[in-house]
Formats: structure tokens, C-alpha cells, sequence
């Protein structure tokens, strides 16, 4: 099975991810944790390119991560598709209580030498997300739905009801 999960940052791509990683037992892949080297590096675009299109390849996965560039890319490839779209009041909030809660330190889903940080941009992408990203996201998943699984997430509630779901009929 390969799992993409989508989402505006603070949206609980990465916990979903894990949770669900535990659940299915299947590999999970945090997009942020090969991106960013220490010190906030980005990976060049060719060796991002290059990664991804190795990724998808494996028999299965779980890839959270938005990352518009090579979105398409695993669109194509993964059988189900979380789509965590949930209100800029909660992302945004989970941006800021993580900047807190991971203050002068790395979180689990990213590489050692990049601590958690927050600046007015980021906030701001954060905020406008579903405005800005939800559009063409949702006509993206229009175009890629065909004989896949896409599920929209609107909330919490909704999140564990999906794992309890899951926990009970999607294990194999």
C-alpha cells in the first residue's frame, strides 16, 4: 500500500503519519526529515527530483509531506491520499504551541541540526494555506483520483475516527 498525506504545516500530517506507521506496519517517509540538511540546507532541486521519483518506487509507503514541486509525482504513485484540511485557526495554532514545544531542538520528523523556528512568513503561509494551496490541491486530486482512495480530513475528531477505522478493517 502507499499512503500520501497532504496538508498545510500544523495540520498533523506527521503524527497521522506515525500513528498510521504503526498501525498498517508500513515504512513511514517524513518529506521535511530528507529535505532540510542541518542547518536548514534545502536539498538541490535535481536530488530532491531524483529522490522522490526513487521513493515511489518501493513496493510501499507512508509520505507525509506537501512539497507542491514533486507533488504530482507521488499523486501519481500512491494509492490512497490523505488531504488534511483543517481550519488556519488550528494549523496555525499547532505551529505555534510546536515552535514552543520544540524550542532550541529538532523535532522527531525533521534531521538533527535543524531546530524548530518560526518567523512572520512562515506563519503567514500557514495561515493562508487552504487559500492560497487548497485550490489547485483539490483540482489535483480531482485529476489523480482514479482508481485510488482520497480522503479529505476536516478535523480532529475526524483523524481518530480514521485510525480506529483503520486499526479494525484496512490491516491486512
Amino acid at each position: 500500500m502507499k499512503i500520501m498525506i497532504i496538508g498545510a504545516n500544523g495540520s498533523g500530517k506527521s503524527t497521522f503519519a506515525r500513528k498510521l506507521g504503526e498501525i498498517l506496519n508500513v515504512p513511514v517517509h517524513h518529506l521535511d526529515y530528507y529535505f532540510w540538511k542541518p542547518r536548514w540546507q534545502e536539498t538541490p532541486p535535481e536530488e530532491w527530483n531524483e529522490f522522490i521519483n526513487h521513493l515511489v518506487q518501493e513496493d510501499q509507503w507512508i509520505i507525509d509531506g506537501y512539497y507542491g514541486r514533486t507533488l504530482d509525482i507521488r499523486l501519481e504513485a500512491a494509492d490512497v491520499i490523505f488531504f488534511m484540511d483543517l481550519s488556519p485557526w488550528v494549523t496555525t495554532y499547532r505551529v505555534i504551541k510546536r515552535r514552543i514545544q520544540y524550542h532550541g531542538k529538532s523535532r522527531p520528523d525533521l534531521n538533527e541540526g535543524c531546530p524548530e523556528s518560526i518567523d512572520w512568513p512562515f506563519i503567514k503561509y500557514s495561515w493562508n494555506f487552504r487559500r492560497d494551496k487548497r485550490p489547485a490541491v483539490m483540482e489535483k486530486l480531482q485529476r489523480y483520483s482514479t482508481g485510488k482512495r482520497v480522503i479529505i480530513v476536516k478535523n480532529s475528531r475526524q483523524v481518530e475516527f480514521l485510525l480506529h477505522e483503520i486499526r479494525n478493517k484496512w490491516k491486512d
